[in-house]
């Protein structure tokens, strides 16, 4: 999630009738060869080059993919919030061996895919309909990597970052298998949130925050992988195509920086 720019137009946030006023539609704003989605007016949810709509124009979302530094080729990826897909069509398009689920509550959400350039349903990609904190309670190790990247208004839904969900999401990893979540660093609880996911990986996880000090991305690990010392030497996967890697590479050297000082 991303605050707005002042100098951009956006339609008006209004319920849909019959929908309690707290909800909000989302919609989508053309600005140039930018498309974003929004919730308020506020904020930015997502955002895509229609000249390139698989590149990730937002540099939390590189930061998402340091888990490529330790996972360079999972099987199975989790992602918890569609939004407008950067993640999951960056993931489709360059790891070409990850089976990729989506879980989103909002279909209206869903309903955008198209104008962001979703991919279609198919055997390694798939958007499911469904409350994330209760389709995790009924996983085992079922993911090699799980994204937590489900905002709504306000921030993260209550039940997304409860001391029991990130309990579930380290039982529906894999051994080895690696969580990513995606916090506001101003968030007030931001710190009882990562002492709950703290209680569930114990010192296996580190934090790396984006340089306008607006998200925290948090790995954690079902094991000991991210101690592994060649991470910090950033060498591109070999599963990994050169143009992805480059679109990546300044966010790995401040991942890489990290490693190096904890």
């Amino acid at each position: 999630m991303r605050f707005m720019p002042d100098d951009v137009s956006l339609s008006p946030d209004t319920a849909p009738a019959g929908e309690p006023a707290a909800y909000l539609r989302p919609f989508v704003q053309n600005a140039g060869t930018r498309r974003t989605l929004h919730f308020t007016q506020q904020e930015i949810q997502s955002s895509m080059s229609t000249l390139n709509p698989d590149a990730l124009e937002l540099e939390y979302t590189r930061m998402m993919m340091g888990f490529v530094l330790f996972k360079p080729d999972p099987a199975r990826i989790l992602m918890v919030g569609l939004g407008g897909g950067s993640l999951p069509k960056f993931c489709h398009r360059y790891l070409t061996d990850s089976a990729i689920e989506v879980v989103e509550i909002d279909p209206a959400v869903i309903a955008l895919r198209d104008a962001f350039m979703v991919p279609r349903d198919d055997e390694r990609f798939r958007v499911v309909q469904a409350d994330a904190a209760d389709y995790m309670r009924g996983l085992s190790g079922h993911a090699d990597v799980i994204f937590l990247d489900g905002f709504g208004v306000g921030g993260i839904p209550g039940p997304l970052c409860s001391a029991g969900f990130y309990a579930d999401c380290l039982r529906a990893l894999r051994e080895d298998g690696i969580l990513v979540i995606n916090f506001h660093v101003n968030h007030p609880d931001h710190h009882e949130y990562m002492d709950r996911v703290r209680a569930s990986f114990g010192s296996s996880m580190f934090e790396v925050v984006d340089d306008d000090m607006t998200n925290s991305i948090v790995f954690a690990c079902k094991g000991d992988l991210l101690d592994d010392p060649a991470a910090a030497q950033l060498r591109r996967p070999a599963s990994m195509p050169k143009d992805a890697w480059r679109q990546l590479m300044p966010t790995m050297k401040v991942i890489g920086a990290t490693l190096v000082l904890r």
